[in-house]
């Protein structure tokens, strides 16, 4: 059986936790030990698919797109009841989800933050306020596009895509710290580091 190549490089976003993030974190709360400090502990990823009730190739190829952007197999979300007025039956295919954890949970953060909301059309941050009380973020994509693994010519229709970033922190405000750390252009703060890379230009 071959072994794991424990040569491979960390990822960026996790080395960065490990070597600045961790330690600043401690200073700014005052974390007795290493184990009360805040990570991220998995980001989910939800694509809905209304239109799988008349087609259900609808939802491989929106699952095929989601492989894409995460770098990994989503499982198929199906129905859980029916409802006649969605002609909707039970166990019909109704959208994709996928789940990352460690190195490709850091992998996809990173594109996320430096890539893909860059990206978005007049993008002027993320809400600060989207935390759930318990250290867990959520946002949302319009549209598939901003991620560059997507190729405008194979696209047949814009989906958007919900974000949940689930924290081991206890409040929302270690959590906004957290994902401030790593970089999340909060609103505001987006702004503001525009305006001081411009000027320092």
């Amino acid at each position: 059986m071959a072994k794991a190549d424990s040569t491979r490089a960390l990822p960026r976003m996790q080395k960065m936790y490990e070597e600045r993030i961790r330690a600043a974190m401690t200073e700014e709360f005052g974390y007795k030990n290493v184990m009360q400090v805040p990570k991220i502990d998995k980001i989910v990823i939800n694509m809905g698919v209304g239109e799988a009730t008349q087609d259900k190739k609808k939802v491989e190829v929106a699952a095929a797109e989601m492989a894409l952007i995460a770098g990994q197999k989503p499982v198929i979300a199906k129905a859980k009841k029916s409802v006649a007025q969605f002609k909707l039956r039970e166990g019909m295919p109704i959208g994709c989800k996928v789940t990352l954890r460690r190195e490709r949970m850091y992998e996809f953060l990173d594109r996320l933050i430096t890539i893909a909301l860059p990206r978005v059309r007049d993008f002027r941050g993320v809400n600060p306020k989207s935390f759930d009380g318990r250290g867990n973020y959520a946002m949302g994509l319009k549209e598939q596009l901003v991620f560059p693994e997507i190729s405008y010519d194979k696209v047949d229709k814009m989906r958007g895509m919900d974000i949940i970033i689930t924290t081991t922190a206890n409040s929302d405000d270690e959590a906004r710290a957290l994902l401030r750390a790593f970089g999340m252009p909060f609103i505001g703060e987006a702004d503001a580091r525009n305006a001081a890379a411009a000027k320092a230009a």
